[in-house]
């Protein structure tokens, strides 16, 4: 986002239908595989071989991490930056990484846009306590029942404008029953998996939920990266218009389109037409 022109490639390439909405030239750009953490599989000669400046980690900055970074950076004598990857923490990870690769002017930018999107949002349901905002379930896979605990990564945005059903226990992501959804009884449920939400109003199992009654299933964008979760990163910034206007239509009466249009062409450097709009915003695949 902030200089593309400097990446090597990615920990995993985009699918053919995400790389559509990127420039052509980063689309293409080798999958190098993963670094730290499980399921790593760069071989940490391949790492030097390319000659990289810089080795950088956005995301959990917890002990264990940083002893990988430790670890990598002493095995390959490349510097690793690992910046925390915490939502409400976009804006001063763009203007480290600013910092960092000579790119303040551009960093900068991109750290308003960021600050500038989380006030106004929560500026605006300030208003509404939050004993009284909507009751949400986060429904993943094709069955919609794993979900995110309290505090989970994966829902950041969600617990930031709603209250989470499954947030009473605090903790990442897990498998649920479908008998603790129904005692949830959930307002809302936003999904990720088209799956489940081409699928769940047909499922007896979920018929007496409040939010399938009411026809109030929501499938998030994901294209090119998902604007609720996966992954769990800064393109959650045009995401948190989508929650609000989902979750709050009264209050939030801005047309998505332009919107989209302008985070794409800011944060991707892409200019998307009207179809591709149209797609991402019905959640195409």
């Amino acid at each position: 986002m902030v200089a593309p022109e400097k990446m090597l490639g990615w920990t995993r390439v985009p699918s053919v239908e995400a790389q559509a909405f990127l420039p052509g030239r980063y689309a293409s750009l080798p999958e190098l595989g993963r670094l730290t953490g499980r399921g790593n599989t760069v071989n940490l000669e391949n790492v030097v071989r390319l000659t990289s400046d810089l080795v950088l980690d956005v995301g959990d900055t917890g002990a264990t991490y940083v002893s990988l970074a430790d670890r990598v950076q002493e095995q390959t004598g490349i510097p690793y930056a690992l910046l925390d990857g915490r939502f409400e923490a976009a804006a001063a990870a763009y203007r480290l990484l600013g910092a960092l690769i000579g790119r303040r002017e551009e960093a900068e930018s991109l750290a308003r846009d960021a600050e500038t999107t989380l006030s106004t949002i929560t500026g605006r349901i300030a208003g509404t306590p939050k004993d009284r905002r909507p009751r949400v379930y986060y429904a993943r896979g094709p069955r919609g029942l794993e979900t995110g605990l309290g505090g989970a990564l994966n829902l950041e945005t969600i617990e930031l404008l709603a209250q989470n059903v499954a947030g009473a226990t605090r903790g990442g992501l897990a498998t649920v029953s479908i008998e603790q959804v129904l005692v949830w009884n959930p307002d809302v449920i936003v999904t990720i998996d088209p799956d489940f939400a081409a699928n769940v109003a047909r499922d007896p199992s979920w018929a007496s939920v409040a939010a399938v009654r009411a026809g109030r299933v929501h499938l998030a964008p994901r294209l090119p990266f998902g604007w609720v979760d996966l992954p769990p990163s800064v393109n959650r910034l045009i995401g948190l218009w989508w929650l609000a206007k989902m979750l709050y239509p009264d209050l939030f009466p801005e047309d998505l389109r332009p919107l989209t249009r302008d985070f794409y062409r800011r944060f991707y450097h892409v200019t998307i037409s009207d179809a591709q709009i149209d797609r991402v915003l019905a959640g195409g695949s």
